[in-house]
């Protein structure tokens, strides 16, 4: 399929926007394993066709306007928080914490809800977590929304700590260079990692903060002052950043490089979304464009305006406009 390039997005007063706020029906925890115990909640209909809300990071957890991308008259909206991340418990643990561990979780918990089969939504890390589970579990899956395609292989992980996204942001990567010793600025993931997960906490506690704002600087095409904020506040940052870490020096814990390419065939049977921002600094547009090519089935968008974030109006455009056409009749939702 060609690729839009989004010149024929609406006006800006015809954009989508989200939908109004509002409050889960019910919230729980579910336990996984022996240590861990996740956080959930369910949103807007509960006999609606069930939607799946995957979070990024890894480590960042939900938030309420995360329910606000679906229709609440019609969608049985569920939010998770992942190991370690938001309110699941132990908070920012690593332990029993790999991509494999997430994606049996997620099965877990559309058994413990009783789901036949959901649509699954997620960008950036949630769209890692999204592939990875719907190439496990195809069967359990009726529909797929992805933005901001990340996959974790080797070229992300360059682009992000050596050299690609630092071109762009200068200034920003001055500062994350800085917290750390000349002799260690070779490998400032791994630098950043022994400092996060060593034994001085308050150590690791500076360094998730300046971990966290160097990713929050690079996460809109135009750098948001409150995003930064957000970020950089001590709880966030040292789950978002501990957690992290630990996925990106095992590069995801995927078998080889580019894995969730390799067993995309899997997914052709699903009704598939990509969207993408053309200026996206945190998941360059190289790994949305083959996975684009290795879905030939699917819709993809280039949002032309626009850098990591959902909520840039573009990306919040397409993202519902995706919510509203993979909506399946009533009698079959």
């Amino acid at each position: 399929m060609t690729p839009c390039l989004d010149p024929s997005l609406p006006s800006p007063t015809q954009l989508h926007t989200l939908f109004p706020l509002l409050e889960p029906y019910r919230t729980g925890f579910l336990r996984v394993s022996p240590r861990h115990e996740l956080y959930f909640e369910e949103a807007g209909n509960p006999h609606g066709q069930p939607v799946l809300f995957v979070h990024g990071g890894p480590g960042s957890g939900t938030e309420p306007n995360q329910r606000r991308f679906f229709d609440p008259t019609h969608y049985r909206i569920v939010l998770l928080d992942q190991r370690g991340a938001g309110r699941s418990r132990p908070h920012a643990s690593i332990e029993e914490n790999t991509t494999w561990d997430l994606v049996a979780d997620i099965e877990k918990l559309r058994k413990h809800l009783h789901i036949d089969r959901w649509t699954v939504f997620g960008g950036s890390w949630g769209s890692t977590l999204a592939l990875a589970y719907a190439e496990t579990h195809p069967e359990a899956v009726c529909g797929l929304i992805v933005r901001g395609i990340c996959v974790l292989n080797q070229s992300e992980i360059d682009w992000f700590f050596r050299r690609g996204a630092n071109v762009i942001y200068p200034d920003a990567w001055e500062d994350f260079v800085a917290f750390i010793p000349s002799d260690e600025q070779g490998d400032l993931l791994q630098a950043y990692h022994r400092r996060l997960h060593g034994p001085d906490r308050e150590l690791a506690q500076r360094a998730a903060v300046e971990f966290a704002r160097w990713e929050a600087c690079c996460s809109r095409l135009i750098p948001d002052p409150s995003v930064i904020a957000r970020f950089a506040e001590s709880s966030f940052a040292y789950a978002l950043s501990r957690i992290e870490t630990h996925y990106f020096v095992n590069q995801g814990f995927f078998s080889h490089d580019g894995q969730l390419f390799t067993d995309a065939h899997r997914l052709k049977d699903i009704p598939t979304v990509i969207i993408q921002g053309r200026y996206d600094m945190v998941c360059p547009i190289e790994s949305a464009w083959r996975l684009h090519r290795e879905l030939p089935h699917a819709e993809f968008h280039i949002v032309g305006d626009a850098g990591h974030s959902a909520t840039e109006p573009g990306i919040t455009h397409r993202l519902i406009e995706a919510t509203e056409r993979l909506k399946l009749p009533k009698k079959t939702a």
